[in-house]
């Protein structure tokens, strides 16, 4: 299917109806959707097979960081193919990681990345020809996306706005040194985000640094809220990025999305693949 076939601005009132009416479809595209901080939606005969956004960890960040892959490993087998267009059946194959578990951590961050994407205010996007990405799995229909999407938010929600200003805020711990007794009684999870918590990184950062989701981060922090281990602390100067480190001991600043609201996008304008090559040469998506 050409993309003059894919929905026009007309028909695609949002990013929800876009994915909708690809579903219907059955259509394979890339969808690149701006706004801070954006992302990429992959989609392939009409079902979502991945997500990227710097809003949350992606596959290979997750993999890495929680050492599930080494970097010499990762390095090897991406090496074999530098497009992603077989990178996962590689990993399996070569007995990286277990096709299940590939699977599984596909399947969650393009949830988490979901769940990132809405927390900021999008401004658009633009359709392009498919272009290879690290997934495993057949995809999911867009319907389920937006489930799911939607128990994330009802499981953090306390009052309107509170998860998008709460997921760009620095999280400080309340004591001074040492933690109180009652950190000796957290699962390991928990102990670890709580060493990783220094008072400079954001939920997102906290994210990346562990390998973990966003989602699963800001849930586990909640947690964290109730024993008053934690406090959430808006950082002095509203346009002021964050540049708290993403791993410990290194220098290199994390962005912080910028303030946002949980809606999905709404102005959305549209350029075939045609168009955005001959207003920008250097386009890609």
């Amino acid at each position: 299917m050409s993309l003059n076939d894919i929905a026009q601005p007309s028909t695609a009132r949002n990013l929800p109806s876009l994915l909708a009416d690809l579903h219907a479809r059955n259509s394979s595209c890339t969808i690149a959707v701006s706004g801070t901080p954006g992302g990429t939606i992959h989609v392939r005969d009409g079902l979502v097979v991945a997500m990227e956004t710097p809003g949350a960890p992606g596959v290979e960040a997750i993999l890495l960081k929680s050492r599930r892959l080494t970097e010499e490993a990762w390095t090897s087998v991406r090496a074999t193919d530098t497009t992603h267009e077989h990178l996962a059946r590689e990993l399996v194959a070569q007995g990286l990681l277990g096709a299940g578990e590939l699977e599984v951590v596909s399947l969650g961050a393009l949830f988490d990345a979901a769940f990132a994407l809405s927390l900021n205010r999008q401004t658009g996007w633009e359709v392009t020809d498919p272009v290879p990405v690290l997934y495993a799995g057949t995809g999911v229909p867009p319907e389920r996306l937006v489930t799911e999407t939607t128990r994330r938010f009802g499981m953090l929600t306390k009052e309107p706005g509170s998860i998008a200003r709460d997921a760009r805020d620095r999280v400080h711990p309340t004591y001074p040194a040492d933690p109180p007794e009652s950190a000796a009684r957290l699962s390991p999870r928990h102990r670890d985000l709580l060493a990783a918590t220094d008072g400079r990184r954001t939920p997102r950062d906290l994210a990346f640094t562990l390998g973990r989701g966003l989602f699963a981060v800001l849930l586990d922090l909640r947690h964290l809220l109730e024993l008053r281990l934690v406090r959430y602390a808006a950082p002095a100067g509203t346009a002021r990025p964050s540049t708290a480190p993403r791993t410990p001991g290194t220098d290199a600043p994390a962005p912080r999305s910028a303030p946002a609201t949980a809606e999905l996008p709404r102005r959305l304008p549209r350029r075939t693949g045609q168009q955005a090559a001959s207003d920008s040469p250097e386009h890609t998506s």
